[in-house]
């Protein structure tokens, strides 16, 4: 065990039996509808929506985490105040004992009734989002440093920038910009921007003078002073990605949000009411919370358990079970101007730290041994984790180094409460429609910009028999599969290049030579907790110390991966699935076309295939006509039911896709 483990599991015991001092003070229901039950026999369901509030000690270890909590202001009694939304669904009969907190990503969540009775919650957790009705936010104080407003470098990177524009707004994330921290000075002679022509190209400076914090929209250049707003004297070129790095202030005190999930969290499993007498909701229905969280919000669910969050207060478990899916990194929260909506892009911290589940002595970048699991094994409050992942996190989100860590050379062993399984052929996410569709997935006609058909294989199906084998963990102990995933042992783990993957020539088809998001090893300075992806950034743009070095699964002679638990969708295939695609147009054109996974679908017959040069079996030759396609289908469908990978109402949802596919027809 760790020092830093040890000594945090010490305190943790010695305030087994204090008092609280961080915890939700007072929740606020401000909506109620009902909703009928899910289906026949179900529960007809509640859905309450509103915010809490809550209250935290900065002296308190489990809080001293919280990067720049301790220059948050303080309330009368001396603690740091903050807020957050909720929307809780509970059944109004018939409670299953089970709690689903489902982390919202980039504050989009949803609650519903649940056929099986489950409470399901959610809540706000990111602060640098817009208010708005739609989302799930959390409200958390600005640090302020003792002398005046609290500075540090802030980079952030603009790329497919559109033509024409005069102005472009300072903002991060992806899929939801959000605002970044306002300049300390507007002149450019204190700051630094510069143009690349792709990620491996070196940084070339702009003069200064040559650009501005400015609004240029209505006043050509150097236009009119804005914090908020960037410009360039020639105009900004589509094929170029610009990289600002300035001094920002008032850093919002991020970290407050892995607190705001705990506090709620063990409110809605412990408490009956808050502080002001207001009746928890579901006061003694909760026996088996779970936690899970989707790519953002499972790296979210990562770096929660790795920084001790699943001890509450009092020292008490708060999560029994904890599902962080399609989740390769943890995520960039806990840090003074960071960006937890990001991506895994260029100079984005995220993969720094420890990103294994055994203790694991990282040699490449010479960081000593630590587990995510850390804290919560010294504290006793370990959950039971199902970690779920496709290829997409391969080629697109650096998961090899948690698999065979940053040396590449062995497969890292988990330990007894970690499950894995590894969802081969499938997109980020994995289609959610699972259609059998020979144009690929229907609900991204075209792919935009991407080289090949979005990939249709669903991962859904799969992982809503996975949770029920997580509850039945959580809940019964009844032991769930050995994890499934591609091994080095079992010679299924390669370079990610087309000769070591066994990757055949397809006619018409990109070669997943140079697809792979290349895992640096950065250094941001000495202000920064590399194992706990948390502090300060003081270097930036970070110096690149070495590539590290990745794994991808090994292909079939379809060009298939194997390993892993696949869908009836890939076992009865009608084209190759790849986690990877390739980008048409736009900055990094030729390379990796994001997360979106491709298809190349098989030829209809084998004089198709033939004629086109395609060395993969026609779909005439592996099914003979509709009829025979459907039938392996069914047979496939009804095996995956009995070894427990498939739900029977699922079965039946697949075969019907199936029967009314138009293959072979």
């Amino acid at each position: 065990m760790s020092r830093r483990a040890q000594k945090f599991g010490a305190t943790c015991l010695a305030l087994l039996a204090a008092s609280a001092d961080a915890r939700l003070t007072h929740l606020v229901i401000e909506k109620r509808e009902q909703v009928p039950a899910a289906r026949e026999g179900a529960p007809d369901y509640e859905i309450l929506r509103g915010h809490y509030e809550g209250s935290l000690n900065p002296a308190d270890p489990h809080n001293a985490i919280i990067t720049d909590l301790k220059f948050a202001p303080r309330d009368r009694h001396g603690r740091v105040t903050y807020s957050a939304t909720f929307a809780i669904a509970r059944p109004l009969a018939n409670a299953s004992g089970a709690l689903f907190y489902d982390v919202p990503n980039r504050g989009n969540g949803t609650v519903g009734a649940d056929p099986d009775g489950h409470i399901r919650a959610i809540s706000g957790w990111q602060s640098d989002l817009p208010k708005d009705a739609n989302l799930q936010t959390a409200t958390v104080p600005v640090a302020h440093g003792p002398h005046g407003p609290l500075t540090g470098p802030v980079l952030q990177r603009f790329f497919d920038i559109k033509a024409g524009s005069k102005s472009i707004p300072i903002m991060g994330s992806i899929g939801r910009p959000t605002p970044r921290p306002q300049p300390v000075s507007l002149d450019t002679r204190k700051a630094h921007l510069s143009t690349q022509s792709s990620d491996a190209a070196p940084l070339r400076e702009v003069a200064p003078g040559d650009w501005a914090f400015a609004d240029c929209n209505d006043k050509p250049f150097p236009g009119t002073p804005d914090p908020t707003r960037l410009c360039v004297r020639s105009g900004f070129d589509p094929k170029l990605a610009y990289t600002l790095v300035y001094q920002g202030r008032d850093p919002l005190v991020q970290g407050i949000g892995f607190a705001a999930v705990r506090d709620f969290a063990v409110f809605l499993r412990y408490a009956k009411a808050d502080d002001a007498g207001s009746p928890n909701p579901v006061a003694g229905q909760v026996r088996w919370p779970i936690i899970t969280g989707t790519s953002q919000s499972g790296n979210f669910v990562k770096s929660f358990i790795n920084l001790g969050f699943n001890a509450g207060e009092d020292g008490r478990r708060v999560f029994d079970g904890a599902n962080p899916n399609i989740a390769a990194r943890q995520v960039p929260l806990n840090i003074r101007f960071g960006v937890p909506g990001g991506a895994a892009t260029l100079f984005e911290p995220g993969s720094e730290g420890t990103l294994w589940w055994t203790r694991y002595d990282d040699p490449a970048r010479g960081r000593g041994a630590s587990s995510l699991l850390d804290r919560c094994h010294a504290s006793q409050t370990c959950p039971k984790i199902m970690e779920t992942f496709g290829a997409a996190e391969f080629w697109g989100l650096r998961m090899s180094p948690g698999v065979v860590g940053t040396d590449a050379r062995r497969d890292l062993p988990l330990p007894a409460e970690v499950r894995r399984y590894y969802f081969p052929g499938v997109t980020h996410g994995g289609s959610y429609i699972g259609a059998f569709s020979l144009t690929g997935d229907p609900a991204f006609p075209g792919a935009p910009k991407c080289a090949l058909p979005a990939n249709p294989n669903p991962s859904f199906y799969t992982m809503r028999a996975l949770m029920t084998r997580l509850l039945a963990w959580v809940a019964e102990g009844r032991e769930p599969p050995a994890s499934r995933y591609p091994r080095l042992a079992d010679h299924q783990l390669v370079a990610a290049n087309a000769k070591a993957m066994g990757w055949l020539t397809i006619p018409g088809a990109p070669s997943p030579d140079g697809k792979l998001n290349t895992f640096l090893d950065y250094d941001f300075g000495p202000a920064f907790d590399y194992h706990d992806v948390s502090g300060v950034l003081a270097r930036q743009p970070p110096l690149v110390r070495r590539t590290i070095p990745s794994v991808v699964p090994r292909v079939d002679a379809d060009g298939n991966e194997v390993g892993g638990v696949p869908s009836v969708q890939f076992l009865v295939p009608i084209g190759t699935y790849t986690g990877w695609n390739q980008l048409q147009e736009g900055y990094g054109a030729g390379g990796s076309c994001g997360f979106m996974g491709g298809f190349i679908p098989f030829a209809r017959t084998r004089a198709d295939r033939i004629a086109a040069g395609d060395p993969r079996p026609s779909l005439e030759e592996r099914y003979h006509d509709h009829q025979g396609f459907v039938s392996r289908v069914h047979v496939v469908a009804q095996e995956q039911v009995r070894q427990g990978w498939l739900l029977p109402e699922d079965a039946e949802r697949i075969e019907h896709q199936a029967e009314t596919s138009d293959v072979l027809r």
